[in-house]
């Protein structure tokens, strides 16, 4: 029942950033430049413990288990990226997408770390 949980917490959070990205502006006042990035490394840093969650049901060898989370979020980045390159007041950016893989990269290197 938990892997059922795992799956449709990670489908529905990946329908949740395509849904946001096919907005044509989003309502955070931005304070600072750069602060997107600070948002994307956040949001992909949930993608990543969503993805080592469901993936750790699929392989036992944690270094495969991180490297298919990894290629997923990242993947999926990439994918959100030049899906907003189609939507009126958005844009595509290669540094978005860097931030992505980096949230995602942290959540799944720490997850790694503590064997989880």
């Amino acid at each position: 029942m938990i892997k059922i949980i795992d799956f449709t917490l990670l489908f529905f959070y990946c329908l949740f950033i395509y849904w946001l990205s096919d907005q044509p502006s989003l309502p955070v006042p931005m304070v600072f430049s750069n602060q997107d990035k600070i948002l994307h490394f956040g949001a992909y840093f949930i993608m990543g413990l969503l993805a080592w969650r469901c993936f750790k049901y699929l392989f036992d060898k944690p270094s495969i288990l991180a490297m298919l989370s990894i290629s997923f979020c990242s993947l999926y980045g990439i994918s959100d990226e030049w899906h907003q390159s189609f939507v009126e007041g958005r844009f595509s950016d290669v540094s978005d997408w860097i931030a992505d893989t980096s949230g995602a990269g942290l959540a799944i290197f720490l997850m790694h770390k503590q064997r989880w």
